[in-house]
């Protein structure tokens, strides 16, 4: 989607509701691909006035009780996803979409905040300090350190079993090239 400024959306805007033309008119009239940005512009600038139009350079972080209400609203209810990010103040309907299709294929784990970067590795140097200091030290029971070991589990099971089934299928193909290759031998031998 083009990034539009804010005088350009506020031009538009003003347009529509002075009653110089529709959304598809206006669209038209001013090159946007889809009427439904000009949709969206009035619906924000009807419900936050100018600010509706500013574009949010910050990203919202919502808790996971925010986004579990904000998906059984929209379940429990016939409102769509525009009406309900207006209602929710979330700037970006999109956002409502994503969380109902996660919601629908994982559940509510899916609303859970994700843990960012890349996962530490172990220095071989902090593993043999840990060895040389080998204490007995609480085992982390948690939920999510219990969920995460499970999950990693699951990745190697599943790596091992791709990993036998390649090794089987390379087996049979080269079972299957000898055998060509001393029947190909045999012919040669019996039309000479």
């Amino acid at each position: 989607m083009a990034k539009y400024s804010f005088e350009f959306k506020k031009k538009v805007v003003q347009e529509y509701l002075d009653g110089k033309g529709g959304y598809e008119y206006l669209a038209k009239k001013y090159n946007i691909p889809a009427f439904n940005n000009i949709k969206h512009w009035i619906n924000m600038y009807k419900e936050y006035g100018d600010d509706g139009l500013l574009r949010s350079r910050q990203n919202n972080n919502y808790s996971f009780q925010f986004k579990l209400s904000v998906v059984e609203l929209y379940l429990s209810s016939e409102v769509s996803y525009q009406e309900l990010a207006l209602s929710q103040g979330i700037n970006n309907p999109s956002l409502i979409t994503r969380w109902v299709n996660d919601f629908r294929i994982a559940g509510p784990d899916a609303l859970r905040p994700k843990k960012k970067g890349r996962k530490k590795t172990l220095d071989i140097r902090e593993f043999k300090k840990q060895s040389k200091h080998n204490e007995e030290k609480p085992v982390d029971t948690s939920a999510e350190h219990i969920k995460e070991l499970e999950d990693e589990n699951l990745r190697l099971r599943i790596e091992n079993a791709y990993l036998k089934e390649l090794r089987r299928l390379r087996l049979e193909e080269e079972a299957l090239l000898k055998k060509q290759r001393e029947s190909s031998t045999v012919s040669e031998d019996s039309s000479n």
